[in-house]
């Protein structure tokens, strides 16, 4: 089956990974049904600008994934389903538990039993789940722990996709993202918001609450390009990463000499609940078996976000 002949249907289309996952999908031929809240695709700038040139390319399907009963609609005749429908950000789910858990596992369990009844494949994309590193860099076969209500809820729905997997048979692809950025990523998170302070004329002194974490980042474009591999792939669990980490204040030195800003910065000195001082992943697996490579570097990555930032302001 051709990808002109294949219906892909994305939970959460209009978020940042999805509505870039729906660009390079419709750009590839592919027919997409785009799942999300009504209110999310009506608000949210970014991804409406691009739905909007792109009208007679996808349908869209409002919803819920913690109702089964939307869902129904918006999966008949797809043949492979990316959920990447969730709640995120992990300082907020440490104040709201409950939402996180409701909507990652529950949600997600919604989600697989809709492809079960009607026989389509999945791409699962699940989270960081080992917790603090018992060694770097960090393979599948790494011990698996949650440090924070997101990453348990993560792990938990990770579960249930192997029990599916298991027990009715169906392809189950799911990626394990590091830490992914680009154009178009709410400000709540690191990059963007140094992006933000970087640029501002009123902001004098970039200010965050820690210089020292060091992450493996990973470019959006980079995520995407794997995530559409995993349509015809085996199904299979894989790290998703650059192999690399990168420190706040790394990043911010980057940002500012790919910008030629020149601004002081410091650190507030605040460390966020179980912080883990570096990171990196292991993507040995996915290179050799889904033959995927990281394509854009660091710098390139922090210019195209700057860039962006730029243009829409």
């Amino acid at each position: 089956m051709n990808s002109n002949s294949k219906k892909i249907l994305i939970t959460g289309a209009c978020g940042f990974i999805g509505s870039h996952l729906a660009n390079a999908l419709i750009k590839s031929g592919y027919k997409i049904n785009a799942f999300d809240f009504q209110n999310s695709f009506s608000s949210n700038s970014n991804s409406l600008s691009f739905f909007r040139k792109n009208t007679d390319k996808f349908i869209f399907f409002p919803g819920n994934i913690e109702d089964p009963k939307s869902l129904n609609d918006a999966v008949k005749g797809v043949d492979h389903v990316f959920h990447l429908a969730a709640r995120s950000f992990i300082p907020e789910s440490w104040k709201k538990p409950y939402d996180f858990y409701r909507t990652n596992v529950i949600g997600t369990t919604n989600v697989l039993d809709t492809c079960r009844q009607n026989n389509c494949s999945l791409t699962y994309l699940s989270s960081y789940v080992y917790g603090v590193p018992a060694y770097i860099p960090i393979d599948e076969k790494h011990p698996l722990k949650s440090y924070n209500p997101y990453s348990h809820s993560k792990l938990i729905a990770e579960d249930i996709c192997d029990y599916y997997k298991k027990n009715y048979g169906f392809k189950i692809t799911i990626f394990r993202p590091f830490n992914i950025y680009g154009p178009g990523q709410n400000g709540i998170f690191l990059i963007p918001e140094i992006i933000e302070q970087l640029v501002s004329n009123e902001k004098k002194i970039l200010e965050v609450n820690d210089l020292n974490p060091k992450r493996d980042y990973l470019y959006i474009d980079d995520l995407i390009n794997a995530l559409i591999l995993s349509i015809n792939s085996k199904d299979d669990i894989y790290n998703i990463g650059s192999g690399y980490s990168v420190s706040v204040e790394e990043i911010i030195k980057v940002a500012i000499n790919v910008s030629g800003i020149g601004k002081k910065y410091v650190s507030k000195n605040i460390n966020r609940q179980n912080e883990i001082n570096d990171v990196i992943a292991n993507i040995s697996k996915i290179k050799k078996e889904l033959g995927w490579s990281v394509k854009t570097t660091f710098e390139e990555g922090i210019k195209h976000c700057i860039d962006y930032y730029l243009q829409k302001n």
